[in-house]
């Protein structure tokens, strides 16, 4: 059976869909069955694994509102064992829609349900918000990862995130779990990288992952070409960390 891993925080622009692409197609290349789940409406995740979001026949947000099987939205992608639900822009009313539906907080879970045994791994890229779409999320999900920048403003919001999952852990999922914090646009040679550092550490003890991810161009040029990082440039540092990173995060599940 799969373990569903949401990738979440509710603070924009922090490294969240670029470690969703990289980490599932680096655990995919190391030869772990994986699906990916794009549940942000925005679908930077289904463009980063190339996919047209316009030739879409079905999306998360088919599977979410109209009930549609979710192996009829699953689509291959052209890089090694990983498959997408993408995302379109429909999802983006999705929230709206969600809360006159019945078990509106599960209905991720009872989809996701439906393929947890054709994956070893499955990751969930949610939007950067607390809404009813990341707590679908929480709800599916075994562990939680929560990509963070180092910078001034990285620890703001994340009491909030916390308060959230204790409110999920309570009511709907008890097991779900902090599986890790990883530290993204990271710059060993700042003062500000290392304070945040130390902040991030003693907010979450023993879960700060040591591989870090370094701001880098190949990193933000990959998703204008649809691949991620290490089918673009797999020598450069973004994807030689991500490769690490995955490493890291499969040893950790042993």
């Amino acid at each position: 059976m799969a373990k569903t891993v949401a990738i979440i925080n509710q603070k924009g622009g922090v490294g969240k869909t670029t470690t969703a692409v990289n980490l599932s197609a680096a655990v995919g290349a190391l030869g772990k069955k994986t699906l990916i789940c794009d549940v942000d409406p925005q679908g930077n995740t289904t463009s980063g694994y190339g996919v047209q979001k316009r030739s879409v026949k079905a999306s998360a947000y088919d599977v979410l509102i109209r009930g549609v099987p979710i192996a009829e939205a699953i689509l291959p992608t052209r890089f090694q064992n990983v498959d997408i639900l993408p995302s379109d822009i429909n999802l983006a009313g999705a929230e709206v829609e969600m809360i006159a539906l019945e078990h509106r907080e599960s209905r991720l879970k009872t989809a996701l349900a439906r393929v947890w045994e054709q994956y070893e791994y499955i990751f969930l890229d949610c939007p950067p918000s607390l809404g009813l779409i990341t707590i679908n999320a929480l709800c599916a999900g075994d562990t939680f990862l929560v990509p963070i920048q180092c910078e001034y403003y990285a620890l703001e919001g994340l009491a909030q995130l916390m308060t959230t999952v204790r409110q999920i852990k309570r009511l709907y999922n008890p097991h779900i779990a902090l599986e890790g914090v990883l530290l993204t646009m990271y710059d060993g040679r700042l003062n500000l990288t290392n304070q945040v550092v130390d902040e991030v550490k003693k907010f979450f003890p023993k879960k700060v992952y040591s591989t870090t991810i370094p701001r880098n161009v190949r990193l933000s040029e990959a998703p204008s070409f649809g691949e991620p990082v290490m089918y673009y440039d797999k020598n450069s540092k973004g994807a030689l960390a991500y490769a690490a990173f995955a490493e890291e995060f499969l040893k950790k599940q042993r």
